[in-house]
């Protein structure tokens, strides 16, 4: 890799390694953005609304079965159009209402722009699964131009992380074709998983009203 990049856009990405390093670049940015925002919400309401965040880069085999299973072809061009989670983060918290506390300041930086919002809490897939997922742009600002790179953020608490995991295991070893009764039990799961979150985000607004009534005492 040269000293100067000279990318003013995508079109002049040509390699995958210069294509792994923005993607790199990109989760930094986002990463220390996030925890920013964290810091700032525990010094100003002295709570934490983030329990975990992990990050990752897609691997290549799996860019490439996603291509080729939405039938395009795998080259660069492509990867950087149509798959737009190669860079991801993926931040944890405890109750459903901090996902869109998050979701809301992750908005508000002016420096990202949001290119989709999917609401998969309100609205969840016919698997179960429950998360807030944004697709966002942020510029990395290299020596010569600025690449506007491609993140997807999600968002869930730790019951939709603990469901997922296992729902990826699962179809991971079924290769998407699992059996319909471990379809019914993951739908089951899914929703003893938001009876969770809805009954320790109920009995933590219990335990934020109680800490109230003593203060005042």
């Amino acid at each position: 890799m040269s000293s100067a990049l000279h990318i003013t856009n995508y079109e002049d990405v040509n390699s995958w390694e210069t294509l792994m390093f923005l993607y790199n670049a990109a989760l930094k940015e986002v990463g220390t953005k996030i925890d920013i925002l964290n810091e700032e919400f525990q010094h100003i309401h002295r709570y934490n609304p983030i329990e975990h965040v992990k990050s990752r880069i897609k691997t290549p085999e799996s860019i490439v079965k996603k291509l080729r299973k939405n039938g395009y072809d795998s080259n660069i061009e492509n990867m950087v159009k149509y798959v737009n989670d190669i860079a991801g983060i993926r931040i944890i918290c405890s109750f459903t209402s901090d996902i869109y506390r998050i979701a809301d300041m992750i908005a508000k930086q002016t420096d990202l722009k949001i290119l989709s919002l999917k609401d998969y809490i309100k609205n969840p897939k016919e698997s179960g699964y429950q998360s807030y997922h944004m697709i966002v742009t942020v510029p990395i600002f290299l020596s010569d131009g600025v690449v506007e790179t491609k993140v997807e953020i999600q968002i869930r608490t730790i019951a939709q992380d603990f469901w997922a995991s296992l729902e990826h295991k699962i179809y991971y070893k079924f290769e998407g074709n699992a059996p319909d009764y471990i379809s019914s039990e993951l739908q089951e799961c899914a929703k003893i998983a938001s009876q969770l979150d809805r009954r320790m985000l109920s009995l933590n607004e219990a335990i934020q009203k109680c800490s109230t009534g003593y203060e005042n005492e």
